[in-house]
């Protein structure tokens, strides 16, 4: 009885004798991509915290996507323009911004970044401090550039983040 070979095995076998040599994707330049553009979200996500603390419209303006979305602690939706609103007029001030537990999952041109957030500040007036946990993400534009499209946070009741 002849010897069959699995149909991905035949497959393979006609395209490197149609075509010429396989060529397989390299894991090692994947992996090195996936650094660079891990090592790029993390940048951003310090020019953030900078521009936070600064209340640094022009930054936060060039890190905002057009259409950004965001949603609040209280659940409001705000668009980009309101978000800079809010901070122009001081209606959001931070005072204390202190991450940890990053995570950054990239999808394709998507990272989705998650943190955990120790927060001293001003929201419209009233005293603002604890912890929060927050989703943050970014797309990769066609001119290479990453954009912040959301963000929600949320109370991380009974947390705390240690000083660093």
């Amino acid at each position: 009885m002849p010897r069959r070979f699995p149909i991905y095995v035949a497959v393979i076998l006609a395209a490197t004798t149609a075509t010429g040599p396989l060529i397989v994707a390299q894991p090692g330049l994947h992996r090195g991509r996936k650094h660079v553009e891990r090592s790029e979200i993390e940048g951003l996500e310090r020019q953030w915290r900078q521009a936070m603390l600064a209340a640094d419209i022009p930054a936060l303006d060039k890190l905002l996507s057009e259409d950004f979305l965001g949603i609040e602690a209280n659940g409001e939706v705000v668009t980009k323009a309101q978000q800079l609103d809010h901070m122009r007029n001081r209606q959001f001030v931070i005072d204390k911004l202190q991450t940890s537990d990053l995570k950054i999952k990239l999808i394709g041109q998507i990272a989705i970044v998650t943190s955990l957030a120790q927060v001293e500040g001003v929201v419209d007036g009233d005293h603002l401090k604890g912890a929060y946990r927050y989703t943050r993400i970014y797309q990769r534009l066609a001119n290479g550039s990453w954009k912040v499209t959301n963000f929600e946070v949320t109370p991380a009741t009974g947390m705390h983040i240690p000083p660093a």
